[in-house]
């Protein structure tokens, strides 16, 4: 039963999130924001008062897919953010400009995560599977157990790179949404009440990392004590 309790939170949980996260974002695309500036504009006008001129800004495709890519400098926006001159669009795109300038600062915990991404990558795709394999060899007979304790352990050691991955992200996109704050608010692109609008919007956004490092620490937890009781 307590299994049960364990997997309904953990999926109950980014639902919940990602619920605020749309709820949010689409009352406040629908603000108009009073500089009138589209998420393009903005992001653009932002990289110039930074001196960051070798950074593209370009729309994306699907709902929410703005990210900024540091192997390409791109700060790529989805298609209403894009176009829309919206207080939730201001802040989207300022935030993504955010990642830009840590790139261009040299921002320490972006580095490290960019180092982790690819281990990262492998934690997320074979931890799960190594896990698994290692319990049905564990269950299977005695000669199977050694070497299914064997890839159990590989199993956590690569899901520890996917957590970890997970936690240097907090600092990473905290860091991003304040330099978007300040931007936003120094370049005087919002009022004081839109100013609180764009912060709750990334505050929304920030929940979602939040909630996904918890998951992501409570299921590595859990993994390694599959990996301890089958010593």
């Amino acid at each position: 039963m307590s299994y049960i309790i364990y997997f309904v939170i953990i999926m109950l949980i980014p639902m919940y999130f990602q619920h605020k996260v749309k709820s949010t974002y689409n009352k406040y695309s629908k603000v108009r924001s009073t500089s009138g500036k589209s998420g393009k504009q903005v992001a653009e006008e932002i990289l110039a008062a930074n001196g960051i001129h070798d950074v593209q800004v370009l729309e994306g495709q699907g709902f929410l897919s703005d990210h900024y890519d540091p192997r390409t400098k791109r700060v790529v926006l989805s298609p209403s953010n894009f176009r829309q001159p919206s207080v939730a669009a201001t802040a989207i795109a300022a935030h993504e400009v955010g990642h830009a300038i840590q790139h261009a600062t040299g921002y320490n915990f972006l580095k490290v995560r960019s180092s982790l991404l690819p281990l990262a990558n492998l934690g997320t795709s074979f931890s799960y599977l190594l896990i698994m394999i290692g319990a049905v060899l564990t269950g299977i007979s005695s000669s199977g157990s050694s070497l299914g304790t064997l890839a159990i352990w590989a199993g956590v050691f690569f899901m520890f790179f996917a957590v970890l991955f997970s936690i240097v992200t907090l600092p990473v996109e905290f860091d991003a949404s304040r330099r978007a704050m300040n931007q936003i608010e120094k370049l005087q692109m919002v009022d004081t009440q839109e100013y609180r609008h764009a912060k709750s919007v990334l505050s929304a956004a920030a929940m979602t990392y939040v909630a996904a490092t918890a998951i992501a620490v409570a299921e590595f937890l859990r993994m390694f004590m599959l990996a301890r009781s089958s010593d």
